[in-house]
């Protein structure tokens, strides 16, 4: 226990001090999360919307895949991008690989599916009887799509705590697509694992309390989104 005690008490020198290699991996960590949760809600919360309150042809199928993909491997969608991005990839042209851009592409893809389905989720539990209320006072297309987003908020908030929670603790993309490259493309999670593994505890540690308090910061901001 001896080891951990003082693994805690390090790890707190070193984000007292401002320790830049620390630092660097939360600033990529943040960078590249904000990122990916900005495109996930923005495609993800429209198409939420879509598959919860429209009745199409293929909507169970579409939804039997949007739920398959919820379970996804992050090494899967980390391979799939990176033949994508990769210089022998159709993307490879763009310089993707081993970027922050490119490990937000990877993680978007690991959020979209939850921002679509608890969305979608959401939307279906509300009152059948809201879309008549709001026809009959005259809504058009894109205020229906507005009201009916906004009276299923909490639930859209969740959606948004969920994806954030998937793509902040992921490991595989980073790693894959990003190559944790020191004070380039390293985030919290690749760091984490690569310095506990050379035995560097306290370095891991102090990681993992910014993750923690990252987590807590973004849930108490949810909380008190979801009282007001």
């Amino acid at each position: 226990m001896d080891y951990l005690l003082q693994g805690l008490l390090q790890a707190f020198r070193l984000l007292v001090s401002g320790d830049p290699e620390t630092y660097s991996a939360v600033a990529a960590t943040l960078k590249v999360s904000s990122y990916a949760m900005a495109a996930s809600l923005l495609m993800g919360i429209p198409l939420g919307f879509v598959l919860g309150h429209l009745r199409f042809p293929g909507r169970r199928q579409a939804r039997l895949v949007v739920d398959t993909l919820l379970s996804l491997p992050t090494v899967f969608i980390g391979l799939l991008v990176y033949s994508f991005i990769s210089r022998q990839g159709p993307l490879g042209h763009m310089g993707l690989l081993f970027t922050l851009p490119g490990i937000a592409i990877g993680q978007t893809l690991l959020a979209l599916p939850v921002v679509i389905a608890l969305t979608a989720t959401a939307v279906e539990s509300m009152d059948a009887n809201l879309r008549v209320t709001l026809r009959s006072l005259g809504a058009n297309r894109w205020q229906l799509m507005r009201d009916t987003l906004w009276e299923a908020r909490h639930g859209i908030l969740a959606a948004a705590l969920n994806a954030y929670g998937r793509v902040m603790t992921e490991v595989g993309i980073s790693m894959m697509v990003g190559g944790n490259i020191k004070w380039h493309t390293r985030t919290i999670t690749t760091a984490i694992a690569l310095e506990t593994n050379k035995g560097m505890f306290a370095m891991g540690i102090a990681l993992g309390l910014v993750l923690l308090l990252i987590a807590f910061g973004v849930t108490a901001t949810m909380s008190l989104l979801r009282r007001k």
